[in-house]
């Protein structure tokens, strides 16, 4: 691991980034709040620029290059929201930027990653086999890689979400944080027991191919095969050669829960028909857990709604009520 991350970075990474992301709303919850029994309130980092959260992460690690750095661009692996957001981060610096990904990112995030007019390539059928191709434009091109949440001012820039959370909300018990490869739980996480130790952080991500969980449960950074997922932007390695986001995880998260696809697919529903949110699988996963009761005593909880870039037409048809299992189509 190289230098820790501190409570320090992620406060400047606060001030590099103000003025280029929006201090998201922190809602209660009417309907989980009643299903639980105790508060329950969500982030909406889903209404942030670009849909996501991973712009704070995109705009501090962008902002903090140098020119030289700059002027040779950037590229990065990503499952669809970080594309999106290194995308625009870039163009609102000037810089150019490119976006590897695999067959399995799903059109829409595609679309919107090019919207955002970075140059898209797509690579195999693994984020790891993207991975390839950033790495060529390292060397042959001289562009610097950002990757999506392996990197100090990745991490920094995401725990800005959780000083939200903790400032607006200094008594809560339980923080609900979707994990892929663990950049915005290593910063939120960091955040939280920084302020208060007795904040309980409990990771949450799907069954179908949880690198990270399959990797803490072997004790070492693990390649697992990526499978089509309602939670698609939770997909991906965490990388053989990870710096940060293993020991982190690790070592500040209480707790990791797994969803299957009908929980899910149930939090999306649910986000819409109960709370008037669109949120994408891997947004709606804190309320999947909730809801399937697989978070013991969570006290006054806040769940980080994290994503809206699901496509619409499938959104419709979850919100609908129709059983729907990517594996089969």
């Amino acid at each position: 691991m190289k230098d820790p991350i501190t409570f320090a970075d992620v406060l400047s990474a606060r001030k590099t980034i103000a003025g280029h992301v929006i201090h998201t709303p922190l809602r209660p919850s009417t309907a989980l709040s009643e299903q639980v029994g105790s508060p329950v309130w969500l982030k909406c980092e889903q209404q942030q620029y670009t849909g996501s959260f991973k712009l704070r992460g995109a705009a501090n690690a962008v902002l903090r290059l140098s020119d030289a750095q700059k002027a040779k661009g950037v590229v990065g692996v990503s499952t669809g929201n970080y594309g999106r957001a290194l995308a625009y981060a870039a163009r609102n610096a000037g810089v150019r930027s490119v976006i590897c990904m695999s067959e399995l990112v799903p059109q829409n995030k595609v679309d919107g990653i090019r919207a955002q007019g970075a140059e898209v390539r797509i690579i195999g059928r693994s984020q790891d086999e993207a991975q390839h191709e950033v790495d060529r434009l390292v060397k042959e091109d001289g562009m610097t890689m950002l990757p999506p949440f392996d990197h100090a001012d990745i991490i920094a820039g995401q725990g800005t979400l959780g000083l939200e959370v903790i400032e607006a909300l200094p008594d809560v018990d339980t923080l609900l944080v979707p994990l892929s490869g663990g950049g915005l739980l290593a910063g939120v996480a960091l955040v939280a027991k920084s302020i208060n130790p007795g904040i309980r952080v409990v990771g949450i991500s799907m069954e179908r191919g949880c690198a990270m969980i399959t990797s803490l449960q072997e004790g070492k950074p693990t390649a697992v095969r990526e499978l089509p997922t309602l939670a698609d932007s939770l997909g991906g390695g965490i990388g053989e050669n990870n710096q940060y986001t293993f020991d982190m995880c690790a070592d500040l998260t209480d707790d990791f829960v797994l969803v299957n696809e009908a929980q899910i697919a149930d939090g999306i529903r649910a986000a819409y028909h109960d709370d008037q949110q669109v949120i994408e699988g891997a947004g709606a996963v804190g309320i999947a857990a909730l809801r399937a009761g697989l978070v013991d005593n969570p006290g006054q909880t806040v769940v980080l709604t994290t994503g809206c870039n699901i496509d619409m037409a499938l959104h419709k048809r979850i919100a609908g009520g129709e059983d729907v299992d990517l594996m089969a189509e």
